[in-house]
């Protein structure tokens, strides 16, 4: 089978791969700020990790092994830099590996670890109530999709300027600006979790 139309299948697999696993941890995300009680919400967490470390890391190599291929056989190397939408792609790639893979999935692996001391002690630890309410992992997290959407958008219509990348990349932070400031109003996490996170942090 042709080498180039195998790097494609692994470019695309690799798109579907992490896409899936995103939306999978931007759902069981939101789920877990509906949950009453910390043995669900510690396995919550705990999904969240498998999503990322299962789907969303596994993709993330894929695209990048098939894109390194494509950018040094087909695009020329350096050459590449003269494609707007090319370097576009691959700077906001290489944004959303580094983010994703240090803010994001740290915060919720932090969460992961403080979850199950808390199991372990029955209670809801002030640790854990802190870092459950940081402002910038939420952001960065809601974030990834519209990135991930832009990174599409610009492979499949290659525009020959920087127009879509601009007006995609403010697009994006706006949603992901207005995200962070609804979600956390529409999913309050003043259920039963809420309330001892309350207690021990005023505690």
């Amino acid at each position: 089978m042709d080498v180039q139309l195998l790097m494609r299948l692994l470019h695309v697999l690799g798109v579907v791969v992490m896409g899936a696993g995103l939306v999978g941890v931007w759902m069981t995300d939101l789920r877990s700020r509906q949950l009453q009680d910390l043995a669900s919400f510690a396995e919550a967490i705990r999904t969240i990790a498998v999503f990322y470390d299962g789907l969303v890391v596994p993709g993330a190599l894929m695209l990048m092994a098939s894109g390194i291929w494509f950018v040094v056989s087909v695009y020329g190397g350096w050459n590449a830099l003269e494609v707007p939408w090319l370097v576009g792609m691959a700077g906001l790639f290489a944004f959303e590996f580094v983010e994703g893979n240090t803010v994001t999935r740290m915060h919720f692996m932090r969460l992961r670890r403080l979850s199950r001391v808390a199991l372990a002690l029955g209670e809801i630890t002030p640790e854990l109530a802190r870092r459950r309410a940081d402002v910038t992992p939420t952001f960065t997290h809601f974030l990834d999709l519209p990135i991930l959407f832009l990174i599409i958008a610009l492979g499949v219509t290659r525009p020959d300027d920087w127009a879509v990348f601009l007006a995609g990349s403010a697009t994006a932070l706006v949603v992901a600006t207005a995200l962070s400031v609804a979600v956390p109003r529409l999913y309050p996490w003043r259920t039963e979790i809420g309330r001892r996170v309350a207690a021990s942090a005023a505690s």
